[in-house]
């Protein structure tokens, strides 16, 4: 554990919160943002949502949650190591994948194509969205009331929005401004290079359970190609699933201690007095080294060929993005099928657009077995 830089978040410095709360005799504010996030019904729904296999295809491959709890993982290891506030960047890791829709990418890639005409979908926006007004929990205030530091990490973790902002983030960002033309503040790039680094690791751990790849064709790709030969050297002979699970974690360890070496390097060269000086630098603070990057962006095509575009893969994609397409305009006709208190958003306005986005808010938080649930009931069974 290091003493906390210069340029970390304090908490005692936080911008505060939309609506004002008393402080906790025992936890920072970036503490309790942690812990509202851990114990929000979003958060349970991740355990039952896809990461790249649909939930039910097996129990061992990561879910969206077992996602985000790596994640955090590897953020707090780099955030700890570079001297930043690990519970921010925690918190942040923690929330990162809150938005996203039943069967991952795919289910957002759907959503999107048939929300075009209302504003899109965005998950990272949809996020926001969650954790500003959907959890609805609380006696004075619908969201989580996080901290400005938490909301401004969810929203620009990925880098400064900029042109058309998705609808999502800009209607709480008219309430409660988020800056988000600059970077974000360095917790925030953490957890976003903990991102890249937790689902390079693990992708290739499902996409060999899966048998998608053998290990074989990884000992040709850069980075791994040194981890097995060190394996190989360190312990000849070694059983296989062994000889794997030492090669990848090398591969990961690789990859977050080049992460915690370019930063450490990069905010050397920018020498930050504070946390504002890194969110105005103009450019990332942290960062892969260009070469291995270089690298892991090969790994990452052999991935999509291999794995994100596998024909079982691929064929599953089609399955569940013909559920979306099916329940969507059925929703959209029949907005009587939605929960009650679904349905209560919608009685001061039932225009399209009111009805297309609350649609996509009770869609997008389904679980894949649900998802499939309702598919069944409304559209096989026919109603």
């Amino acid at each position: 554990m290091h003493d906390p830089a210069p340029f970390a978040t304090r908490p005692d410095r936080s911008r505060g919160r939309l609506y004002p709360e008393s402080e906790s005799a025992f936890r920072t504010c970036f503490q309790r943002d942690r812990d509202r996030i851990i114990h929000s019904s979003a958060f349970r729904r991740l355990k039952h949502k896809t990461q790249v296999f649909v939930e039910h295809e097996g129990d061992y491959f990561r879910t969206r949650l077992t996602h985000s709890i790596e994640v955090a993982q590897v953020a707090r290891t780099i955030a700890g190591a570079l001297g930043l506030n690990q519970e921010l960047t925690e918190a942040i890791a923690l929330a990162h994948d809150l938005g996203h829709t039943p069967f991952g990418h795919t289910g957002e890639d759907a959503l999107n194509e048939l929300m075009e005409p209302h504003g899109g979908f965005d998950h990272n926006a949809q996020t926001v969205r969650i954790v500003t007004t959907l959890e609805r929990h609380y006696a004075e205030w619908d969201g989580l009331n996080l901290s400005w530091e938490t909301l401004e990490g969810i929203a620009k973790h990925n880098g400064p929005i900029e042109g058309d902002v998705p609808y999502a983030l800009a209607d709480y960002n008219v309430i409660h401004d988020l800056e988000l033309t600059t970077h974000a503040g360095p917790e925030a790039q953490v957890a976003a290079l903990a991102d890249d680094i937790a689902y390079s690791n693990h992708d290739i751990h499902d996409g060999l359970r899966a048998s998608l790849f053998t290990m074989e064709e990884l000992t040709e790709l850069p980075i791994l190609r040194d981890c097995f030969r060190e394996v190989d050297m360190r312990y000849p002979g070694l059983a296989p699933d062994r000889r794997q699970h030492e090669a990848l974690r090398r591969f990961f360890g690789s990859l977050v201690e080049d992460v915690i070496n370019t930063s450490r390097n990069n905010l050397g060269q920018l020498n930050p007095k504070c946390v504002e000086d890194i969110r105005m630098a103009g450019k990332p603070m942290v960062q892969f080294s260009p070469s291995h990057w270089e690298k892991l962006k090969q790994i990452r095509a052999f991935l999509f060929q291999r794995m994100y575009r596998a024909p079982s893969v691929v064929e599953m994609r089609h399955k569940v993005t013909a559920v979306i397409h099916d329940l969507f305009p059925l929703y959209m006709a029949r907005p009587e099928l939605l929960p009650s208190a679904w349905q209560a958003g919608l009685a001061d306005n039932r225009d399209d657009q009111a009805i297309a986005r609350l649609v996509a808010d009770y869609i997008s938080g389904m679980t894949d077995r649900f998802a499939l649930q309702q598919h069944d009931k409304l559209m096989v069974q026919g109603r």
